[in-house]
């Protein structure tokens, strides 16, 4: 492959009754940015469905060539899904993709264009929640994701949204957590697994305890079969490691609070000071400061400050 040549991929999407988000993530990926990168055909495998997710991609399959729709009678688990998939698709860079997630803008361009690279087996995105953390659930579904975008920067441990050269058929019918094995199957075959956080991948996690534990117990435990049958330990196993990371997100957060207990203190104090100073002014001079006492340093608005607080909002908008 010349690096001129786009690369070509197939796109597949796993879904079980997901009809209110199929529609934008299928948008999503028709208006993808892409440069080096080409999107030949995405598939979508619905399993078991029995609200209008088939109705909806059929919709769009009228439209758009590159869509088509694989529908299983029954829903027969994530893996039968995927295999459907692998099955189907003609490229050798295949994008795999949750159905109840939605890429960024650039995700599947940053996600595959770094498979010039021959080496690389396998890539995966940045997942970002889209949760508001202002209760604990949605808190704690913002931290568990923080703390693995961490661990993906030091050891990849991918899901939600993937890329992979298609150097295999089928996954084993037993293995529960498909992305962890495609990690497998690549280090095996002496390719590199390598994490993309410019690649990102929108996701709701958890809102209630329960839905928060089955999801975890379920992870865990798939984890652990591919572990002991296939002799595979994803990075989320190191104890060690993820500790050392939560400590490390501890004491940040330690030091926030610290900083704005400073800085609170230290804004008391000099509302204080002027209140007193505004006391003596308006008691003792007699002084309404009709005409203000000028403060110079408000007086220039820093275009560039302005230019990085928009950017800093936009992206706080977006989170």
């Amino acid at each position: 492959m010349s690096q001129t040549d786009k690369i070509r991929c197939s796109v597949g999407i796993t879904a079980h009754n997901e009809e209110a988000n199929i529609g934008r993530l299928l948008e999503a990926m028709l208006n993808q940015r892409l440069d080096q990168v080409e999107i030949s055909e995405i598939i979508v495998v619905a399993s078991g469905c029995t609200d209008s997710t088939c109705d909806i991609v059929r919709g769009f399959e009228t439209r758009e060539p590159r869509i088509k729709l694989l529908a299983q009678d029954e829903r027969e688990g994530k893996v039968s899904a995927v295999n459907l998939f692998l099955k189907h698709a003609q490229e050798e860079i295949c994008v795999l993709e949750s159905g109840d997630t939605l890429p960024g803008e650039e995700s599947v361009e940053n996600l595959v264009k770094i498979f010039r690279d021959p080496q690389l087996g396998m890539t995966g995105a940045h997942k970002v929640p889209v949760n508001v953390p202002d209760h604990v659930i949605g808190y704690l579904s913002h931290l568990r994701l923080t703390l693995e975008h961490s661990l993906c920067l030091e050891i990849p441990r991918l899901g939600e949204m993937i890329a992979f050269r298609k150097v295999f058929d089928q996954i084993p019918p037993d293995v529960a957590m498909d992305e962890a094995f495609v990690e497998a199957l690549m280090i095996e075959r002496g390719l590199q697994v390598r994490y993309a956080p410019d690649a990102m991948v929108y996701n709701m996690g958890p809102e209630t305890f329960s839905d928060f534990v089955r999801q975890r117990r379920r992870n865990y435990a798939g984890h652990l079969h591919l572990k002991h049958k296939y002799g595979y330990r994803v990075s989320s196993l190191d104890n060690v490691r993820v500790a050392r990371l939560a400590l490390g997100e501890a004491w940040a957060a330690i030091s926030r609070t610290v900083r704005l207990l400073y800085i609170l203190t230290a804004l008391a104090a000099i509302e204080i000071y002027s209140r007193i100073l505004g006391s003596y002014d308006y008691y003792v001079k007699g002084d309404r400061h009709v005409v203000w006492d000028m403060a110079w340093t408000t007086k220039e608005v820093d275009e560039a400050r302005v230019q990085a607080t928009e950017k800093s909002a936009k992206a706080s908008s977006e989170e």
